[in-house]
């Protein structure tokens, strides 16, 4: 009973992370399923990014919008997909699993291109740098894969 009432807690504390990518065109991923479903079919031809989410601050801070702004670039990702850490482990495990030679970071930005991964933003590209730094880096990967 109390760990239902934890879950509950937890689960309407961070809907309005997820919500803030939602809101902007992301689609989430929960299962593993819906990353293999998402990442070898939808995501499978042209571009994909994907948003490994977080409750932590430089996600709230930096992360989040800095992709939002990025997205206002001319050039942008085909598809947008993300997962939670933390929160949506199993996904999230899946997840990483495409972003080969990248060690687990969260919170990050996994751009791919017909399946594979072509650039890496990770958490210590995302702390202590600016919104528009972080948005810039994204805007220069979009411009050369998308």
């Amino acid at each position: 009973m109390a760990q239902d009432f934890y879950i509950q807690q937890m689960q309407s504390m961070v809907q309005p992370m997820r919500d803030e990518l939602t809101r902007i065109g992301f689609e989430e991923l929960r299962t593993p399923e819906e990353v293999v479903e998402a990442l070898e079919k939808k995501g499978a031809k042209g571009t994909a990014l994907v948003v490994v989410n977080s409750v932590c601050g430089c996600a709230a801070g930096l992360a989040r919008p800095a992709v939002a702004h990025s997205l206002n670039n001319e050039r942008k990702p085909d598809h947008l997909f993300t997962v939670f850490a933390g929160q949506d482990r199993e996904a999230t495990a899946k997840a990483r699993e495409y972003f080969e030679g990248y060690p687990p970071s969260s919170p990050s930005f996994a751009l791919m291109k017909d399946g594979k991964i072509v650039h890496m933003v990770q958490r210590h590209e995302i702390e202590d740098r600016s919104l528009e730094e972080i948005s810039a880096n994204l805007s220069s990967a979009y411009d050369k894969y998308c």
